[in-house]
C-alpha cells in the first residue's frame, strides 16, 4: 500500500531533502510552506503522516496541530530546532505523536515514520476502557453498553484521556489542547468541564483523578 506524506516546512532545502528521501522509499509526498496551505490540503486530501515544523510563518505548528486534532487522528511528527521540555510537553498535549530535532538523520526519521504509521494502521476505530467504549468514526460513546450522550468538548476530552490512560496532564496542557493558545479565559474552564465529564461518566470502572498540584489523569479502578 502506498503511504502518503504531507511535509509542512518553510525551509525549502530541508523539505526537498525529506521529500526526495521518502519518495525514494515509495511514498507519495506533498508539501506546504505554511499552516494555512497545509490545512487547505488536509480538507481535500488524506495522508498517512504529517511532518510538521513548529516554527512556521503566521500560524505556528502548535496551532496547526490543534486544528488538525479537531477532526483527525492522523499521526503528526513535529520537526523543531528547539529542545525545550515545555515545548515537547505542550506538543504531546496537543496530540503530537513524536518529535525530531533539527538537524536530524533522514534514516532515523524514516524509521520513526514507518513505526508510527504501521502501529496506527493496526488500531481499530474504537477506544475501550473499563466499561467505556467510543466509536471514533461516529463519535458515539457507550457506558456499559448503553449510549452515553456527551457534548463535543466532553467527548473530545474523554477520548483523549482514554487514549492516554495513566498520564498526568496539567490544566495548562489541557487548556492548550482543547482551547488553544489564544484562549482568553481562565484555567478553571478545564475544571468545569472535568466536573461535567465526571458526572456524565459516573461509576464505570475508571475515574478521572485529580493529582494534587499536577493536574488530571484517567485511572482504572481496582476491583
Amino acid at each position: 500500500m502506498e503511504r502518503r506524506l504531507l511535509i509542512v516546512e518553510d525551509d525549502c532545502l530541508l523539505t526537498e531533502a525529506a521529500a526526495d528521501y521518502f519518495t525514494g522509499k515509495g511514498w507519495r509526498v506533498e508539501t506546504a510552506e505554511d499552516g494555512v496551505k497545509a490545512l487547505e490540503l488536509l480538507r481535500r486530501k488524506s495522508y498517512h503522516l504529517i511532518l510538521l515544523d513548529v516554527m512556521l510563518p503566521g500560524m505556528d505548528g502548535f496551532a496547526v496541530c490543534r486544528k488538525i486534532r479537531k477532526y483527525s487522528n492522523i499521526p503528526v511528527i513535529f520537526i523543531t530546532a528547539r529542545v525545550l521540555e515545555e515545548d515537547k510537553l505542550n506538543g504531546y498535549a496537543l496530540g503530537a505523536d513524536d518529535y525530531v530535532t533539527k538537524p536530524f538523520s533522514l534514516p532515523v526519521l524514516y524509521a520513526k515514520a514507518m513505526a508510527l504509521t504501521g502501529r496506527v494502521q493496526g488500531i481499530n476505530s474504537f477506544a475501550e476502557l473499563a466499561g467505556l467504549k467510543i466509536d471514533v468514526q461516529s463519535h458515539k460513546v457507550f457506558k456499559n453498553g448503553e449510549l452515553l450522550p456527551l457534548p463535543p468538548k466532553e467527548y473530545e476530552m474523554l477520548l483523549f484521556f482514554m487514549q492516554n490512560p495513566g498520564r498526568i496532564f496539567s490544566r495548562e496542557q489541557l487548556l492548550i489542547r482543547f482551547w488553544g493558545y489564544d484562549f482568553d479565559g481562565n484555567e478553571r474552564v478545564v475544571d468545569n468541564h472535568i466536573k461535567k465529564l465526571r458526572k456524565a461518566v459516573g461509576s464505570c470502572g475508571c475515574t478521572i483523578e485529580t493529582v494534587r498540584k499536577f493536574g488530571y489523569r484517567l485511572t482504572v479502578n481496582e476491583k
